[in-house]
């Protein structure tokens, strides 16, 4: 008998007859089923979630603080159950899926910390003549009520880096997690039930587009906070109206590897960047960009180390390389391999299927024009391209509808320089892969890739409003 996980709404675990199938991207079983909710349910998530804003709100700081930090614990005692769960349903490398919930664990306790540092700042009101001696000056309050709308590719780091800072600033949150993500997000609300959050504070709706529209376009929400791709985050924005918006968007993440770089090193964490979760990750590392005195030599470095990659079962704990998400997924990868193929792209390893696994995949011969290079390809997919000096690459990798992170690989200063001046990414990187994150940096994309920023401190600050206050 599969597992019906319910829905967590108005302080209560409710259980519907119908339901979502869980779908397991490496054998196709079905895993578990999900609870599947209806208008009335929405509308009782966000009157919910309007008593636990009223409760969050007045708590002290010390108590946020509290329930923050002992979220963390929770956790971290069950955080080999959880990377099961996500190995399971969203297929990613198991040895992956225990780091992810290792981030998780300290995630919570930046917020923690975070929640500390809310302040104001006082405003000089006699810079104006007539305003003479009165005090003045903002705090920052919490928004209100959030809907926080999350991927299957990162199933409890990406809810996380949404709930814990608007938790940490008073908000409370109308939670919707991918359908494949699901099970991961069952075990964090609980795990912050048991930490002693307000049982309204937050409510889980599972569900596809047709819950995800019922919480955008609910006017009680006063913010959105979404992963996921440039489209749907258009649709979120022209329905939702006048709410705050923190979009966290799609990229085709680029790296230099200049003539004056550490070639071995370079190839060595570009397979880390390209590879990891399949490519199923938002600065998953798609276009290289080699200078042409160097590029047989990396390509040799890099496919080099791309084959001691393992693909496989990804509960087994020496997997390296797990399926794409689902069959919708795995049919456009290969149109899209097709295409670049036809249009004089070069497969230089890989390029096919093992079941649901795609075979890590470089490229070389690649134009800018091609779907495997100008658009997010989400897929194990990796493309070479040389250049001949610095302002020719920095050129290349601006000339995208995308700007979330980029990287460089040089040991000469004025490359460096350059790149950091001249790249228009919301991350630039320096001897490091764009797929690098730390969950505290600020995180957050310029053009398609989105608006605003993640990371604790500073989703905090998107999630709060200044009040002014004055007196006269």
């Amino acid at each position: 008998m599969l597992k019906n996980y319910p829905l967590f709404i108005n302080g209560k675990w409710i259980e519907k007859k119908e339901t979502y199938e869980v779908i397991n991207p490496f054998n196709g079983e079905t895993v578990a089923l999900l609870s599947k909710p209806d208008e009335s349910d929405v509308e009782a998530a966000v009157s919910s979630a309007e008593k636990g804003f009223h409760k969050m709100r007045s708590l002290h700081t010390y108590e946020r603080f509290e329930i923050l930090e002992k979220t963390g614990d929770v956790l971290k005692r069950n955080a080999k159950e959880i990377a099961h769960y996500i190995s399971l349903e969203v297929g990613k490398a198991y040895k992956y899926s225990l780091i992810e919930t290792q981030r998780v664990v300290n995630i919570f306790k930046y917020a923690a910390e975070e929640a500390k540092r809310i302040h104001g700042e006082t405003v000089p009101m006699d810079v104006v003549k007539g305003f003479e001696d009165r005090l003045s000056f903002y705090l920052r309050v919490p928004v209100g009520i959030i809907g926080a709308i999350t991927p299957f590719n990162f199933p409890v780091n990406l809810p996380a880096h949404k709930i814990a800072p608007a938790i940490a600033a008073g908000n409370s949150v109308v939670f919707k997690p991918s359908i494949n993500g699901s099970i991961t997000a069952y075990f964090l609300v609980q795990a912050m039930l048991e930490a002693g959050l307000p049982e309204h504070a937050l409510n889980l709706l599972y569900g596809d587009k047709d819950t995800g529209e019922a919480i955008v376009t609910n006017d009680k929400i006063r913010m959105i906070s979404f992963t996921g791709s440039p489209k749907v985050g258009r649709e979120i924005m022209a329905k939702g109206g006048l709410k705050k918006y923190t979009m966290e968007l799609g990229s085709n993440s680029a790296l230099i590897v200049d003539k004056t770089a550490n070639i071995i090193e370079a190839a060595r964490k570009a397979v880390i960047g390209a590879f990891y979760n399949s490519g199923q990750v938002c600065i998953s590392l798609q276009r290289i960009y080699v200078h042409q005195d160097i590029e047989s030599e990396f390509l040799e470095h890099f496919i080099k180390e791309t084959k001691k990659l393992k693909i496989g079962d990804p509960l087994d704990e020496s997997t390296d390389i797990g399926p794409v998400i689902n069959s919708e997924s795995k049919q456009r990868i290969i149109g899209w391999v097709e295409e670049a193929v036809k249009e004089g792209a070069k497969i230089e390893l890989g390029g096919d299927f093992n079941g649901n696994i795609m075979n890590p995949t470089i490229f070389s011969g690649v134009t800018d024009k091609m779907k495997i290079s100008c658009l997010e390809v989400f897929a194990p997919i990796v493309s070479t391209v040389p250049f001949k000096d610095i302002q020719d690459a920095v050129r290349m990798v601006n000339d995208s509808i995308y700007g979330l992170q980029a990287g460089i690989y040089t040991n000469d200063i004025k490359n460096a320089l350059y790149f950091i001046k001249h790249i228009d990414t919301g991350g630039v990187l320096i001897n490091d892969i764009p797929t690098a994150r730390a969950d505290h940096q600020p995180y957050g994309g310029v053009k398609e890739s989105g608006i605003g920023r993640e990371g604790v401190k500073y989703a905090l600050e998107e999630m709060t409003e200044l009040k002014f206050i004055s007196f006269a």
